[in-house]
């Protein structure tokens, strides 16, 4: 049989009522994403899959990009803004206060789907180092995630375009330290 389930932020969607322990972590890891982000991409693939069809991963991409903390304005600066994006993106990294080693990014987006996108992007490489955030491949990510064939040729480029700046970003800061040091 089947039962509808209630996920934090989430639409109700329709689920197998039999105990799967993978669905039950899956929804668990729905309804912590306010308070937990989430930093592993099989974690993102579980909840795109449990989520089934894509306009409910669409709502879930604008739920992720609402939750983004706010950019403050004074980070919004040519150097930050992403180069190839229709939408309006800025992007800012940091070292993170915790670990110096460590890069943080701040990111805002004027519409809501490319913010959701860049939501998840930070998800994955904040508190990451440099190289570890060079290592991200976007390529492996539109594949898991299937976003390949449900956003748009524009979109993948502003995505794209998104990395891009992340990681020169986390080079610059990388480089900074080794040159203070």
């Amino acid at each position: 049989g089947i039962r509808d389930v209630a996920v934090t932020g989430v639409q109700t969607c329709a689920l197998p009522i039999e105990g799967d322990v993978r669905m039950r972590r899956v929804i668990q890891r729905l309804n912590s994403c306010r308070e937990m982000p989430m930093s592993n991409l099989d974690e993102i693939v579980d909840i795109f899959e449990l989520l089934g069809d894509w306009e409910q991963r669409y709502q879930y991409l604008v739920e992720l990009g609402e939750q983004l903390p706010v950019m403050p304005d004074k980070l919004k600066t040519e150097s930050n803004k992403v180069k190839g994006c229709m939408s309006r993106v800025w992007v800012s990294a940091r070292r993170s206060p915790d670990d110096a080693g460590l890069v943080q990014f701040y990111g805002d987006c004027d519409t809501s789907i490319v913010k959701g996108v860049l939501a998840l992007l930070i998800q994955l490489t904040d508190g990451k180092t440099a190289s570890e955030v060079e290592q991200l491949d976007l390529d492996a990510i539109f594949a898991r995630l299937n976003l390949h064939e449900h956003l748009s040729p524009n979109r993948h480029v502003g995505v794209y375009g998104i990395v891009d700046l992340m990681k020169k970003q986390a080079r610059e800061l990388a480089a900074k330290s080794r040159d203070a040091a």
